[in-house]
């Protein structure tokens, strides 16, 4: 059983509820309404939650460290399974932070894809937050039509990258390859239909009555406390916090179609709050990417071969003495690159909020030691202030509005 009743607890921490009728109950690691291996230890006071009690550790992934012994390039399949949902994304703000720590200003056509297909890994994340936590509430429909509209994110990834799941698209100065007319036009299908899926979710539940009673006013999170405990994305931005590093610190071609969109945000920071923020966040991802396609730039994709830091295309390897010799450099004579005796963060704003990555570089062609940030982590935290005091019906409603991922938690 997911849910399973264990021994009375005394714990002096809790106060106001008679010790003597305290119940500790399990929820997870599995179980249908966490998607994934997480615990939660609940102490409950009849059906009232009294004590929350996150545990992490279930995947034992040592992400981390593998991100000391691959390089810069190889990191990249590593870094697709720390959020499986929107993998791309992650793979971005790697590159991105390893680009800052070269120094490698990645070329404008590079900058226009990258933005496309973050937004898109965006919509895809929302799609399944706002799916899964309708489907734990009863709401089976919204759950299809999220799906529905998901696979043809699934298909443009898979169009660009060869991979549907774990693309492994990005490359240290570029990608692994351009985008064809085939993709662009799979895109531009996507802008053309995407309003509709967008607004059959919205009928279905945003005037949904019993959506909105488990939804609005449980796991109340206020400005003061998004703040306090380093939230960020979706969450903190429907208890009012407005913050969105593609606004306060623009990258990639932001910062080139700042009026293309605006940042969504909430006051209540509620549940019902964090579903809205990301239903209007997908419209205004679909915003960037209609005008970041139809403004597509020409051009390579890749840096300059004399930068002596990317992996060269096919054609040049075969072709070009340049590009056989660095090939030869970057793989067969184990050569990688020559990065400086520094320390780098960079972040972006995915999904979920603020992914960052912090490199030490020891003048080698692999981080020293590379750390993450990720937003789960720090949204797990968080959960006991927004449970206590709630029902046990109330945990998958609080859950599913932080979109907790597993492979975030563990280090």
């Amino acid at each position: 059983m997911p849910l399973q009743t264990a021994s009375p607890v005394l714990d002096d921490d809790i106060a106001g509820a008679d010790q003597e009728f305290l119940y500790t109950l399990n929820f997870g690691p599995q179980h249908p309404a966490t998607h994934t291996t997480l615990r939660l230890i609940l102490t409950l006071d009849g059906e009232t939650i009294v004590k929350a009690v996150p545990d992490i550790g279930f995947l034992h992934s040592g992400f981390e460290k593998l991100g000391e012994d691959l390089d810069f390039n190889q990191y990249v399949t590593i870094v697709d399974r720390m959020n499986y949902i929107s993998p791309v994304a992650n793979e971005i703000a790697w590159h991105h932070t390893v680009e800052k720590l070269l120094g490698i200003e990645i070329t404008p056509r590079c900058k226009y894809i990258r933005t496309i297909l973050a937004e898109l890994a965006r919509i895809s994340d929302h799609l399944l937050c706002i799916g899964a936590a309708a489907l734990d509430l009863g709401a089976l429909t919204a759950f299809l039509y999220a799906f529905n509209t998901r696979e043809k994110v699934y298909n443009i990834i898979e169009a660009t990258s060869g991979q549907r799941f774990h693309p492994s698209y990005t490359r240290v100065g570029g990608l692994m390859a351009d985008i064809s007319d085939d993709v662009i036009a799979l895109i531009r299908d996507f802008v053309a239909t995407f309003p509709k899926a967008h607004n059959d979710i919205c009928r279905l539940l945003n005037r949904n009555r019993i959506f909105i009673d488990r939804t609005q006013g449980i796991g109340v999170l206020s400005k003061e406390d998004a703040i306090n405990w380093s939230c960020s994305g979706p969450v903190a931005r429907a208890s009012g916090v407005v913050r969105d590093l593609r606004k306060d610190e623009p990258y990639l071609a932001y910062g080139e179609l700042q009026s293309a969109f605006k940042v969504v945000c909430g006051k209540s920071g509620d549940c019902y709050n964090r579903y809205l923020v990301r239903m209007g966040e997908m419209l205004e991802s679909w915003k960037i990417i209609a005008a970041a396609i139809e403004n597509l730039p020409a051009g390579p994709v890749n840096v300059d071969l004399n930068e002596k830091l990317t992996i060269p295309d096919k054609p040049a390897t075969y072709r070009s003495i340049e590009g056989l010799i660095q090939h030869f450099e970057l793989f067969m004579w184990n050569r990688r690159w020559e990065t400086p005796i520094n320390e780098v963060y960079g972040a972006n704003e995915t999904a979920n909020g603020e992914l960052g990555f912090y490199v030490v570089a020891d003048g080698s062609g692999k981080a020293f030691r590379a750390r993450t940030r990720p937003p789960s982590f720090i949204h797990f935290a968080i959960f006991p202030l927004l449970i206590e005091g709630h029902q046990i019906s109330d945990v998958p409603a609080v859950l599913g509005s932080l979109n907790i991922i597993a492979a975030e938690l563990d280090r």
